[in-house]
């Protein structure tokens, strides 16, 4: 078998966290003696997160079994998924910030034609919708539980309850074109080809402050696996709460 040397694009401060987040989950448990210490495990499942490594790579490079890696990473995302904060959380935190940007993303999964559902016929190809909510400063403070990938940006809005979060804490919310008749303290940009000049400034201003949910959006997307997800659509909420942990732990590093 060939083997090559490799790298991963984050810092130390993800493996830190994810190393002592283990450890602590090994001791909760009484965890018998395991070949792959927390930190082997931290360093497989971020691989697999942000690189997309498959199982069977992930097996080859670390010199241990295909469920075996199974394992280490399913537990790795599961503990990461239950620090993410929830809603009401994101918005005690965001409540020093001046507005928060609301936008949604999908994320292709493999699905056959037949799952129709999972179809998005705004993308044309099967994947799951994530509603996100990003600070002024382009930080991800929340995201949101996956959703098929036909439902409308604002059906999965209202079905999160993140429609009614900011007008309760006070916070005004910047949205697109997809968000048009929502309530509260959702600001859209105006529709139509004939606007009025003042209109047409509104517009112009609401893409300035919104384009820092897309670089959010973009930060989301660089970790691979997300890119492409080939694993039940039952396990695409964890790993996308798990993503944001990290993210959360980077920032705050």
């Amino acid at each position: 078998m060939l083997v090559y040397a490799s790298a991963i694009d984050l810092s130390t401060v993800h493996l830190r966290h994810l190393s002592r987040v283990l450890a602590v989950r090994r001791r909760e448990i009484g965890s018998r003696w395991r070949r792959p210490t927390p930190r082997r495990q931290a360093l497989l499942a971020l691989a697999h997160l942000r690189c997309g490594d498959t199982y069977a790579q992930l097996a080859a490079g670390f010199g241990i079994g295909i469920a075996t890696v199974y394992r280490c990473v399913r537990e790795a995302i599961d503990v990461l998924a239950a620090l993410a904060p929830t809603l009401n959380e994101a918005m005690v935190m965001a409540r020093s910030k001046a507005y928060v940007i609301l936008d949604g993303t999908v994320l292709p999964i493999n699905r056959i034609a037949a799952d129709r559902p999972y179809y998005s016929g705004k993308k044309r190809h099967h994947d799951m919708n994530v509603q996100v909510l990003t600070d002024p400063f382009g930080r991800l403070p929340w995201a949101s539980p996956a959703l098929p990938g036909a439902t409308h940006d604002l059906t999965a809005a209202h079905e999160h309850g993140i429609i009614d979060a900011p007008a309760e804490a006070g916070l005004k919310c910047w949205a697109d074109k997809a968000y048009q008749g929502a309530a509260g303290n959702v600001q859209v940009p105006f529709k139509g080809r004939r606007l009025k000049r003042w209109q047409r400034r509104h517009n112009t201003t609401h893409a300035k402050i919104r384009c820092v949910g897309e670089q959010a959006m973009a930060t989301l997307k660089s970790w691979r696996l997300l890119r492409k997800l080939r694993c039940s659509t039952n396990r695409i909420t964890a790993i996308v709460k798990a993503v944001l942990t990290l993210h959360l732990a980077a920032a705050s590093g």
